[in-house]
């Protein structure tokens, strides 16, 4: 069976990378001979950018585990190996890397969520693009995504959100969740004791959006509700409108806790909300306890 490259959102711009090196779980093994000096330049100097940039707008817990990727900042010249980022992070969380040619379809993805084995695109940007890049390449994420895979209850929440995945399509709310990723795995911010810090992936590989999400007076910041982040439409090329904060990773853990049946039953009743749109009124009042994502 051939495997087909995933088209991002509605863009009719050509998907990025080899598919023909998947197996039918979509993922491969990294080319690690593939890369060139210029390749490993453009990574190394994308990650000691970024980290310069973490203090006061990066969370702890980010901040903590970059180290894990197995290289400081000032000595970054290299592609990471994912073979070796594994060794680490299994003895952390039971996590692994797996290395796919770009963007996977709903379940793949939420399968190898579930079973702790989280998808990682092994091509880089060129020079042109060191900037801004529409999809996901290798160093967003790496950079931005596997830190947090070595906090615990971080990671139990991803693991979560691929096992409410398979559910949902089951249940044809993709939509809805994949808003829920967005907003938290991607986009989310965190209250901290030092202020409001950046957790999100999308947010953490990127220069402009980390001043834009933390300092920017111009987007709207809610808190993390659920019934609000899935009516949330969102943007992908442009930074966000609006952003959803929460307390702690627990916070995040513990509202995703459940059954999330009678939530997409009621949101398919409610209407959808642009992506910088204020609502001052919801439909309903919040419930009392969140449903919770996997049954």
């Amino acid at each position: 069976m051939a495997i087909e490259p995933v088209v991002y959102g509605a863009s009719d711009r050509p998907p990025r990378g080899d598919y023909s090196r998947a197996g039918a779980d979509y993922t491969c093994t990294q080319d690690y001979a593939a890369y060139t000096a210029q390749d490993h330049d453009t990574y190394a100097r994308l990650f000691r950018r970024q980290a310069a940039l973490l203090p006061g707008l990066a969370c702890d817990e980010f901040i903590a585990a970059l180290p894990s990727l197995g290289q400081h900042p000032d000595e970054v010249d290299r592609i990471p190996r994912f073979d070796e980022v594994n060794e680490r992070l299994m003895r952390a969380t039971g996590w692994q890397l797996v290395t796919v040619p770009g963007l996977i379809p709903e379940v793949p993805f939420f399968t190898l969520l579930s079973q702790r084995r989280f998808p990682v695109t092994d091509w880089i940007r060129s020079p042109a693009e060191f900037d801004y890049i529409v999809e996901p390449d290798v160093f967003h994420d790496l950079f931005g995504h596997v830190p947090l895979l070595f906090n615990p209850v971080f990671a139990d929440y991803v693991q979560r959100y691929g096992q409410g995945g398979l559910k949902a399509h089951a249940l044809g709310a993709c939509e809805q969740l994949s808003r829920l990723y967005w907003y938290t795995i991607e986009f989310g911010l965190i209250r901290q004791h030092g202020g409001l810090r950046a957790y999100g992936a999308g947010i953490l590989s990127s220069s402009g959006e980390l001043r834009h999400a933390v300092q920017s007076p111009e987007p709207q910041r809610l808190p993390l509700q659920l019934e609000r982040t899935m009516r949330t439409r969102y943007k992908i090329d442009t930074y966000q409108a609006t952003y959803f904060e929460i307390d702690s990773f627990q916070q995040l853990f513990d509202l995703t806790e459940g059954d999330f049946t009678p939530l997409y039953e009621r949101l398919r009743g409610w209407p959808e909300l642009a992506a910088d749109e204020v609502e001052t009124a919801p439909p309903s009042p919040a419930p009392v306890s969140a449903p919770a994502l996997a049954a």
